[in-house]
């Protein structure tokens, strides 16, 4: 645990110590702002939730998770310091969830940050707290899924580059994958078997149902097993790349 918490640290200190943590943060804010009572009409539905907030959380995930995630292992990579921290008596898995940990708190840090939207619902109305509070968790697992992808990706390659456009691929095949346009696409053909696990898993369908204020046991299985299995790819990809 020493070694993964220094790791954690490490990573975590990082963002804060470059523009990038800030720049990050006050997109994310202006975006979801920005979404929320333009595009989502917060005021004008004069309705005391905030469906308006948490309904494009999956579209900004989509682009500002991979511009987290692409960083993690190809910067290593590319700048030449993964043997450095291979060769450190750090135990793999270490390495792995202390960088996955300390983008995921980061994530988490400007979500966090939204409180004021919050403050504002519950000064204008009387809104269901307990729906709003799973929501932010619903959010935050969401971000945890993406990054995990992300991580794993940006362990196949050196550029930051393509390991933002293949996990901006990716995170899109999940979040589309339970939209009845896709699912429809399937239906003519494929088994309903097929087409069930397919829509499984959509993070819009996993996320709307917990957005609804009901945090099921299998939502959280699916998104801890999502991300087991992609930092498990995660490392593995690490490890090959030591052995090599």
């Amino acid at each position: 645990m020493s070694e993964l918490l220094a790791i954690f640290r490490r990573e975590l200190t990082g963002y804060f110590a470059t523009p990038l943590a800030y720049v990050f943060i006050v997109i994310f804010l202006f975006a979801t702002m920005s979404f929320t009572f333009y595009l989502g009409g917060f005021y004008e539905a004069r309705s005391a939730n905030l469906s308006a907030f948490f309904n494009f959380h999956p579209w900004l995930y989509l682009f500002l998770i991979p511009a987290i995630a692409m960083r993690l292992w190809a910067e290593e990579r590319k700048s030449g310091t993964i043997e450095l921290l291979l060769t450190l008596p750090v135990p793999l898995w270490a390495a792995v969830l202390g960088k996955f940990f300390a983008a995921w708190i980061f994530a988490g840090i400007a979500l966090a940050l939204t409180f004021p939207i919050w403050l504002t619902v519950n000064y204008l109305g009387d809104p269901d707290n307990g729906v709003i509070l799973a929501s932010y968790v619903g959010s935050f697992l969401m971000a945890g899924g993406f990054l995990a992808i992300g991580s794993c990706v940006s362990a196949m390659t050196q550029n930051q580059v393509i390991a933002f456009v293949v996990t901006v691929v990716i995170c899109f095949l999940f979040t589309v994958s339970g939209l009845p346009q896709v699912l429809d696409f399937f239906k003519g053909w494929a088994p309903q078997a097929l087409v069930s696990t397919i829509a499984s898993f959509s993070f819009l369908t996993r996320f709307e149902a917990i957005k609804s204020g009901v945090i099921d046991f299998r939502d959280l299985v699916y998104f801890g097993s999502l991300i087991w299995v992609w930092l498990t790819a995660n490392a593995v990809l690490i490890d090959m790349r030591k052995a090599a």
